[in-house]
C-alpha cells in the first residue's frame, strides 16, 4: 500500500512538474500581434527590467540612447500612470539640469539634443521651471547651429564632423524642435525648420531604390565621401530608422497646408515600399545592410526592425500608404517579438541589437557587436509596442 502511495504521489508531482515548466516557458514567449493586453505587459515588463538593472537614474548620462528609453518609459507611463516611472526621469533630468536649465556637458553634436526631449515632456506633466528654462536653452542652440550651404544642420561642430549630415542627425534634432514648438508656441519656426531638414537631408541620401544613404559630407573629404555625390556607400538599417520615424513623427503634427508636406508624404510612401520589399521573408526582420541579405557576414537587427515595424504601422494607420502595407508591419511584429524574452532572473532580454555606429565600410558594419539589451533596442522596442497596441501620436509630439 506505502508502495502504491509513493508511486502514485511521484506521478503527481511528475505532472505538476511539467504544467509548472510548460506555464514557465509559455511565460517566457511573448504573445502574438493580436494580444493587446499581453503585448503592453511587455512594454512594462522591459521598463521594469531596465530600471532595475540601473536602479540609480542620475547614473544614466546625458546620451541620446539613454533618453530614448526614458521616452519609451514616458509612453508607459501615460499610459498606466505608474509615479515611479515619471520619478525615475526626472531623478535623471535634475542630475543633468541645474535650477536655471543649464546642462552638465557643451552641447556639440545633435546627438546632445535628442535628450532635451525629456525636458519638454517634464515641464508638460510638472510644470517646473527648470524644464521650461532647460527646454528653451536647447531651442536657442539653433539660432547659430551650424548648417551646409543649403541649411541642412551638420551632424556635430567638432572638427571631424565638419559640413556632415548623417541620416541619425535629423532624429536627434527635428522632433526636439517640433515638440517645443506645439508646446511653447514657436510652431511657425519648427514646423517649417523641419521639413527644411528632412528634405535637405533626402537630396542629399536618397537613391532610386527608396533606401537612404547614412551619410552625406558637403567638403567631400572624408574617405567614406563617394567622388561626385558625397555620400556613404551603404544603407545603414538604423540611419534608415531614425530619418522615418522622424518623417511619420513630422507629418503627425504638421498643419495639412503646410508648404513641403506633399514632398514629405511622397518620401514616406517610397521608403515603405522598399522596406516591403527589403523585409526578410523568414524572420520578418531587415538586416544591418538593408540590400545585401545574401552577404557573407550581414545579419538581421533588432532595433531596425522595431523602427521599420514602427514606421510602417504608422504610414497604414494615417493613411499615407496602402492597406496592403499591414501585412509587412505585422511580420515584422512577430520577428521582433521573437528577439524578446524572459531570462531565469525574471528580467526581459532583447537581442541582436546593434551597438553605437559611425559611418564606415561593409565589413564596419558587418562586424558591428550585437548586443543585448541594448538601450537602441529597448527604446525601439517601447515605441513601437506602445504605437502597435495604444496607438500614441498625441502622446508622442503634441502638449498634453
Amino acid at each position: 500500500m506505502q508502495h502504491r502511495m509513493t508511486r502514485f504521489v511521484r506521478a503527481i508531482a511528475l505532472v505538476l512538474a511539467s504544467l509548472f515548466t510548460a506555464a514557465s516557458l509559455h511565460a517566457q514567449v511573448p504573445a502574438s500581434p493580436g494580444d493587446t493586453e499581453a503585448n503592453l505587459e511587455w512594454s512594462q515588463r522591459m521598463v521594469d527590467s531596465t530600471m532595475a538593472r540601473y536602479p540609480d537614474p542620475t547614473k544614466l548620462d546625458w546620451d541620446y540612447d539613454r533618453a530614448l528609453f526614458l521616452f519609451g518609459e514616458y509612453l508607459v507611463y501615460r499610459r498606466t500612470h505608474e509615479p515611479r516611472y515619471l520619478k525615475y526621469i526626472e531623478g535623471w533630468a535634475n542630475a543633468h539640469i541645474d535650477a536655471q536649465g543649464h546642462p552638465d556637458l557643451k552641447i556639440a553634436v545633435l546627438d546632445h539634443i535628442e535628450p532635451a526631449n525629456m525636458l519638454v515632456v517634464l515641464y508638460q506633466e510638472t510644470h517646473k521651471q527648470r524644464y521650461k528654462l532647460g527646454a528653451d536653452y536647447f531651442r536657442g542652440v539653433f539660432d547659430n547651429y551650424p548648417r551646409t550651404t543649403d541649411g541642412g544642420f551638420w551632424h556635430g561642430n567638432i572638427p571631424s564632423l565638419y559640413s556632415q549630415l548623417w541620416l541619425d542627425g535629423t532624429y536627434m534634432g527635428v522632433p526636439f524642435l517640433l515638440r517645443y514648438g506645439k508646446a511653447f508656441h514657436d510652431s511657425d519656426y519648427t514646423d517649417q525648420e523641419a521639413v527644411r531638414q528632412l528634405l535637405v537631408y533626402y537630396k542629399h541620401l536618397k537613391s532610386p531604390s527608396g533606401l537612404l544613404y547614412h551619410a552625406y559630407d558637403e567638403s567631400g573629404k572624408s574617405k567614406w565621401a563617394g567622388p561626385g555625390t558625397h555620400h556613404s556607400r551603404y544603407f545603414w538599417c538604423r540611419a534608415i530608422g531614425w530619418y522615418g520615424m522622424t518623417l511619420v513623427d513630422t507629418l503627425d503634427v504638421l498643419p495639412k497646408d503646410q508648404p513641403g508636406r506633399a514632398q514629405l508624404i511622397h518620401i514616406l510612401r517610397s521608403l515603405v515600399a522598399a522596406l516591403a520589399r527589403t523585409q526578410d521573408p523568414e524572420t520578418g526582420l531587415w538586416y544591418q545592410i538593408v540590400d545585401k541579405p545574401n552577404l557573407p557576414g550581414n545579419w538581421t537587427e533588432t532595433s531596425s526592425s522595431s523602427m521599420f515595424t514602427y514606421i510602417i504601422d504608422v504610414a497604414v494607420k494615417r493613411g499615407y500608404v496602402s492597406k496592403k502595407y499591414h501585412a509587412v508591419a505585422e511580420k515584422g511584429y512577430r520577428g521582433v517579438l521573437g528577439r524578446v524574452s524572459l531570462g531565469p532572473d525574471g528580467r526581459t532580454n532583447i537581442t541582436g541589437i546593434c551597438q553605437g555606429t559611425d559611418v564606415g565600410n561593409l565589413q564596419y558594419y558587418f562586424h558591428r557587436e550585437r548586443d543585448t539589451n541594448d538601450f537602441h533596442g529597448i527604446a525601439a522596442f517601447l515605441i513601437m509596442n506602445e504605437e502597435w497596441n495604444t496607438s500614441v501620436a498625441s502622446q508622442r509630439l503634441n502638449p498634453k
